[in-house]
């Protein structure tokens, strides 16, 4: 009897860390890489930097494939694996017979719901690989909630995996909606929520900057910067989108403004009470990305005031959201927060230019107008190039009809691109696997290489060219450090805080996720938890 006693006792002082967080909120910020909050963060004194100074800080976590772009970024945070496992290339990709751009997550037999019909992302029937989501309800017989809530279809879907369920918000109606891969019918609680138009709330506000104009470093009116919808270049920026009253354009310009990042929180609320997240010892993951980032950089760039402006209200909004995940779990031992990026971006090309780097604007509609041309020259007939970011895809009947050698065609419409100035490398899928690997460019290809997906041939351009369509702006999406680089931070139940400087894959977040859950890895990832930061559990 007293050595029983003595064992009880022994077992009541020991830390009560064993169970698992009864919440983890896993938040994605789209396009925040890691040059941009490091540029930030001494500014930043809300709810973002608070998690950075009491979490498990590592500065810089890479995608080790070429193109990190949103769908991939977040599938492979969710999977832990590269595009060559998960089968997520790009956010589009090109249907070889028409030609022409597909989304990645479209699925006709599964439609949106309370939307028009369209050929967005609706499910993840396109995704290859199980997400932290789905193993979370594995682990719990289904117990367990996943629920994923984005300003894009393509965020929430791979976060939400196939067993969860994903929310986006739609801009062709200004409200929260779904496939019915998930539901058939809107949950009570989204349907209340939609019902009060909120959205709609913001049709005569203005977006105007949050600190005093003498808070924001450059110039606000810059020539090179995008005014769609209305926005305009310079601050205020007003969110009808030319509208007189609600609708499509005015329901994007606000999507576009990180105004909205508020609506994102407060649907992440109406989630949390209306499933009941973090109320009992069955683990819940509350996934949430904030899509105006994104939005903001691509029309502005990172250096923009607008991008400034974006990210001190990021700050609050992550404050905002943590608390709410806090009170849901019933406090911070029992919560997890996961915070990272799908992506990094490069600045404006012309912003780098005028500061004396060597950078330039791509467009990938003259490539494919050349290729096209020199392909028709060497082989006839109507051989066909068309460019999606990396990726080459090949058509036309000569090529279909078997008329002339695929192989040969692949390579020389490699050996064309790869004398283009903007380029640096070039390489057929045939020889992908074959071809040696001086500079280290021909491995981050193989890993985002997915057969019968991904381009006919691929390439990469030089450092600081951007390939766009637009004459203003910017994009994301080549094997260098200001695009594959993002944060991660790590903090709450089981974490060991502290600032990690150490280069670290992205494959790394979902089992180190994982870890923290007390469950086995997501079937195909590729990386490994992160054990330097996690609190022994016995």
């Amino acid at each position: 009897m007293l050595r029983l006693l003595s064992l009880l006792l022994l077992l009541t002082a020991l830390p009560a860390l064993a169970a698992p967080p009864r919440l983890t909120l896993f938040i994605t910020v789209d396009a925040l890489g890691s040059d941009l909050l490091l540029r930030s963060k001494p500014r930043l004194k809300g709810g973002l930097r608070q998690l950075i100074d009491s979490g498990a800080f590592y500065p810089y976590a890479r995608y080790g494939y070429a193109k990190p772009r949103t769908a991939p970024g977040h599938t492979t945070l969710a999977t832990g694996a590269n595009p060559w496992r998960h089968g997520i290339v790009d956010n589009r990709i090109i249907d070889r017979a028409t030609g022409k751009p597909e989304r990645v997550f479209p699925d006709p037999a599964h439609p949106v719901l309370e939307a028009p019909l369209s050929q967005e992302d609706v499910s993840p029937a396109n995704l290859m690989a199980e997400t932290f989501a789905d193993r979370l309800r594995l682990s719990t017989q289904e117990q367990g909630k996943a629920i994923a809530l984005s300003g894009k279809a393509r965020s929430a879907i791979p976060l939400a995996g196939r067993l969860g369920q994903a929310y986006w918000f739609d801009e062709t109606v200004g409200k929260f909606t779904t496939g019915t891969w998930y539901t058939k019918e809107l949950p009570v609680w989204l349907k209340a929520f939609n019902a009060a138009n909120p959205s709609e709330a913001w049709f005569s506000k203005t977006w105007e900057p949050l600190l005093p104009r003498s808070a924001y470093v450059g110039e606000d009116d810059r020539p090179y910067e995008g005014e769609q919808y209305g926005l305009g270049r310079v601050f205020p920026h007003p969110l009808t989108g030319g509208l007189p009253s609600p609708g499509p354009q005015s329901y994007t310009a606000f999507a576009i403004s990180p105004l909205s990042m508020e609506l994102v929180v407060k649907a992440a609320r109406a989630a949390i009470e209306g499933e009941g997240l973090g109320k009992d010892e069955v683990p819940d993951v509350l996934a949430v990305s904030f899509s105006a980032t994104d939005r903001v950089f691509h029309q502005y760039g990172p250096n923009s005031w607008e991008m400034q402006d974006t990210m001190h209200r990021l700050d609050k909004a992550v404050g905002d959201l943590v608390a709410l995940a806090e009170r849901a779990a019933g406090g911070r031992a029992n919560l997890l927060v996961v915070l990272s990026a799908d992506h990094g971006g490069a600045a404006v090309p012309e912003h780098w230019a005028a500061s004396g780097v060597g950078a330039e604007r791509v467009d990938p509609r003259v490539l494919s107008k050349g290729l096209t041309e020199a392909l028709r020259a060497q082989f006839g007939g109507d051989v066909t190039a068309t460019i999606e970011e990396l990726d080459v895809y090949l058509g036309g009947k000569t090529l279909e009809g078997g008329k002339v050698d695929g192989a040969a065609v692949r390579r020389a419409a490699a050996a064309w691109l790869v004398k283009q100035p903007a380029i640096t490398l070039a390489v057929a899928s045939d020889d992908l696997y074959t071809t040696p690997d001086v500079a280290g460019l021909v491995e981050p290809l193989r890993r985002g290489y997915y057969p019968g997906r991904s381009g006919d041939v691929l390439f990469v351009v030089k450092p600081f060219h951007v390939i766009s369509t637009e004459s203003v702006g910017t994009n994301h999406g080549t094997p260098y450090a200001y695009d594959q680089l993002v944060p991660l931070v790590l903090a709450g139940k089981g974490v060991k805080p502290g600032i990690y400087p150490r280069e670290i894959s992205t494959t790394d977040v979902a089992p180190t996720v994982a870890a923290l859950l007390e469950m086995n890895l997501p079937a195909s990832a590729e990386g490994e938890p992160r054990h330097e930061a996690l609190v022994p559990s016995r």
